[in-house]
């Protein structure tokens, strides 16, 4: 076995090809690695905004709130399904309400998105316990003051505490409020009284889904049984927790194509370059490598020797992807949930399991990209190295 500090040496011997190839590989791994840390954050941001002990009730054959309408005559007979869990004052603890996109525009740019309003109810800070108001105070139901979610403040015109913008044309509402729940989707949202948003968008006597505390998680499937065993309502229950993750998935698997993608693509330069830099320094190295040939080091070793400098590279590359995608971990990131479309913002969320998945594929490209040249300079003959 050839000593690791023959590898060491030369490695140093060829600073600056030696980084170039590392920087490759390192790009492949931090795109590969930003991607899943998207998906990630993604997934976690809708898992939070979902809980199992919570149902939601939509319109049967809808994918989404903002597909279902129906009558909210029947918010009622909901709420006095079987399992459905009682307040102190002894009413059932549940929410209808209503959810649209409007288009608003982007702070300082002509650029235009879609932003999620849902009309709610006045007892939704009690409903959800993990909203806090974090600037100003509760809008006072039906006015057209409204609450908005952290991750909307300075990035569209009008969202800041006390300004007013348009939710329609003629339509102004006054932000009163700033909120957080904990990194959920809620707080991409606007919140308005559900009855001034009715009103707005002319949809008097309607909800888009109506949402419940169970008296626990075991009890939905009781739930959704005397909801579903009314033909005539042609509602459907959710876990709130499930309904969240299938809305992300549309979203997380584009995403998560979409980096993969670019990361084989990548992944094939930086091996076609790690492959041409190795193949060099075999050139280089010829009388090198014929020498240990000829002091008794077989085949099988100078294979191995060669395929180790190629894996460190992969390995020191890889470190380095993988800090710049760490460094990610401080970003925010907007894009279009396609199950909602509306815009929502992301954290890439790192993971361990994450991290060695994007190394470990960093160190398959350098075993890969250098095993042809290690396998020729493995095919050397020492006398003919030699004489050269």
């Amino acid at each position: 076995m050839i000593p690791l500090s023959y590898n060491v040496r030369s490695l140093q011997a060829r600073k600056v090809t030696n980084l170039l190839t590392a920087l490759g590989i390192g790009l492949v791994v931090f795109v590969l690695a930003t991607a899943l840390m998207l998906t990630e954050g993604i997934k976690r941001t809708f898992a939070l905004t979902g809980s199992d002990s919570t149902a939601i009730v939509i319109r049967k054959g809808s994918d989404a709130e903002l597909s279902s309408w129906f009558d909210k005559k029947h918010q009622a007979l909901v709420m006095a399904a079987a399992g459905v869990q009682q307040n102190a004052d002894g009413k059932p603890a549940g929410v209808g309400e209503v959810v649209l996109v409007v288009i608003a525009k982007k702070q300082g740019t002509e650029l235009l998105s879609n932003i999620r309003v849902r009309g709610v109810t006045e007892n939704v800070l009690s409903f959800r316990p993990e909203v806090r108001i974090i600037q100003g105070r509760p809008a006072k139901p039906g006015t057209n003051e409204v609450l908005i979610g952290s991750q909307l403040v300075g990035r569209f015109e009008g969202m800041k505490l006390g300004n007013t913008f348009e939710l329609k044309k003629n339509r102004p509402v006054r932000v009163v409020g700033v909120f957080e729940s904990g990194g959920s989707s809620f707080e991409s949202e606007i919140w308005a009284d559900v009855d001034v948003l009715r009103s707005a968008f002319g949809r008097e006597g309607a909800v888009t889904a109506v949402r419940v505390k169970l008296t626990s998680a075991a009890a939905f499937d009781g739930f959704k049984a005397a909801i579903e065993s009314d033909k005539q309502l042609q509602l459907e229950a959710l876990r709130e927790s499930d309904y969240y993750a299938k809305q992300s998935e549309m979203t997380s698997a584009f995403v998560q194509m979409l980096g993969v993608s670019f990361s084989i693509f990548f992944a094939l330069g930086a091996m076609i370059g790690a492959a041409i830099t190795m193949h060099a320094t075999v050139a280089q190295r010829r009388q090198e490598i014929g020498t240990l040939r000829a002091i008794g080091f077989g085949r099988l070793s100078v294979l191995g020797s060669f395929l180790v400098e190629s894996l460190f590279l992969a390995l020191v590359g890889g470190l380095l992807g993988l800090l710049g995608a760490l460094a990610m971990g401080l970003v925010k990131f907007s894009m279009m949930n396609f199950n909602g479309w509306n815009e929502v913002v992301f954290s890439f969320v790192p993971t361990g399991a994450i991290l060695i998945k994007a190394l470990t594929f960093g160190g398959v490209m350098g075993i890969i990209g250098g095993f042809f040249p290690a396998l020729r300079a493995s095919r050397v003959v020492p006398a003919e190295a030699i004489r050269r």
